[in-house]
């Protein structure tokens, strides 16, 4: 009787999965993913976090290395929004109001918010050296937004808390109401930091390959990339295993860049022949 309750309740669950949130197409990979949040919740939580982040941040004071920043990142904006445009994706360029800052911070990061809103922190710029390497971190950042990375996040976390909380009985006859709540539940209890939001290695490795093709549309030569992730791994170490990170290991993202530089190198010869 245990067990034909718990398939049961395992094929509501699966009901309830099937019926909730929108299966879209990424952009570039093409790969399948089912968001159970909407638009709407992740761009609201993420225009929140971004103005209490840069209310407390500290802008670059230079001037030359801000007008870099800002430079590069809506040469790559542009060069995105004409791509979703050009390939019937209108709606998804709604969804993003594009602004670039530099910080001080000497940590050898950047992040892009859902929405369009990136921030270089100043550390990273002895490592990238030059704007086309540049390009290629911000193309990797901007990659997580046009994704959808983080919605995809929230959506497995939801589904963990949705699916454990119905296989244990609390579904009940709740319907799709309870999974509204839900949802919105686990937004709240989140917070969604999107600047120290983990990404799967997955997600990683996707971000690195359009982020590789939007640094090339935009006219950037997309084989700075190899270099200069070298570089990232000699500050790293050089770490030959993934096992314990969220990120791919050096080697691995060297390799995958290497077997995808030829499809960027077509974007880029088109970008430059304009």
């Amino acid at each position: 009787m245990k067990n034909i309750k718990f398939y049961v309740l395992a094929l509501v669950a699966a009901v309830v999965f099937a019926s909730c949130g929108t299966t879209r197409t990424v952009p570039i990979t093409g790969r399948k993913q089912t968001l159970l949040v909407s638009d709407e919740q992740v761009l609201s939580l993420s225009s929140q976090e971004y103005t209490k982040y840069m209310a407390t941040a500290k802008k670059s004071t230079n001037a030359k290395n801000t007008e870099m920043v800002k430079r590069v990142g809506q040469r790559l904006a542009n060069a995105v929004t004409t791509y979703l445009n050009n390939n019937g994706l209108s709606n998804e360029v709604k969804q993003f109001s594009w602004e670039f800052n530099l910080v001080q911070d000497q940590s050898i990061n950047a992040f892009c918010m859902p929405g369009g809103k990136i921030v270089v922190y100043e550390g990273l710029l002895p490592v990238t050296r030059d704007e086309a390497s540049l390009a290629i971190v911000l193309g990797h950042e901007i990659a997580h937004a046009v994704a959808k990375h983080s919605a995809e996040q929230m959506s497995k976390q939801i589904r963990n808390q949705y699916g454990t909380q119905i296989l244990g009985g609390v579904l009940s006859a709740a319907g799709a109401s309870y999974g509204t709540q839900q949802i919105a539940q686990v937004i709240a209890q989140q917070g969604l930091q999107f600047r120290s939001l983990k990404y799967s290695r997955d997600n990683e490795s996707e971000a690195d390959h359009m982020g590789l093709i939007f640094a090339a549309m935009a006219g950037y030569d997309p084989q700075v990339a190899i270099p200069f992730w070298q570089r990232m791994a000699a500050q790293s170490g050089g770490s030959s295993s993934d096992i314990f990170s969220d990120h791919p290991s050096d080697a691995k993202r060297i390799a995958a860049l290497q077997k995808e530089m030829p499809e960027a190198l077509q974007y880029y010869k088109a970008a430059k022949g304009k």
